[in-house]
């Protein structure tokens, strides 16, 4: 998914969460509701920083950061021109994308359990979105791919 679809839906379910939620409170500061909105929105789209070192440590360079410093319009209007075909692969980004919720909400957990639960929460849709953008993508590839150079992508 890109990231002006995780934003969106980052956005309701970080506005519906805090709805539900009880009052915020790190080190024993209220978090008002518009910005515990706005961190909700940030990590659903900020997360899928980690495709930059998947990419780095499957291609052994950080060009996927280079291209994006110099051509920075395309960060936020064809991502899909960043990384090429099996720079990042689907199973190594949910696996970054899990590790990366785990160790938030144990750490947030420690001060905040309601910021911890937010975090569980907005995270959680991120990967269940991927999911299904996944699921689709595979399903409705280039009819001038192969099924090895589909299954590329994956991996």
């Amino acid at each position: 998914m890109y990231s002006k679809h995780h934003a969106v839906i980052s956005l309701a379910v970080g506005a519906a969460a805090v709805y539900a939620l009880p009052a915020v409170t790190v080190f024993g500061v209220d978090v008002p509701p518009v910005a515990l909105v706005a961190y909700a929105t940030a990590i659903g789209v900020f997360v899928d920083l980690d495709h930059f070192l998947i990419a780095r440590i499957k291609t052994g360079t950080w060009e996927a950061i280079g291209f994006c410093l110099r051509n920075p319009t395309v960060a936020f209007a064809d991502q899909g021109r960043i990384f090429s075909a099996g720079d990042v692969g689907v199973l190594p980004r949910l696996l970054s994308h899990q590790l990366i919720v785990g160790a938030a909400v144990a750490l947030f957990a420690l001060e905040s359990l309601p910021l911890a639960v937010l975090t569980a929460v907005v995270l959680y849709i991120h990967i269940v979105c991927d999911l299904c953008w996944d699921i689709w993508q595979l399903g409705h590839g280039r009819e001038d791919q192969t099924a090895a150079e589909r299954f590329e992508t994956v991996l």
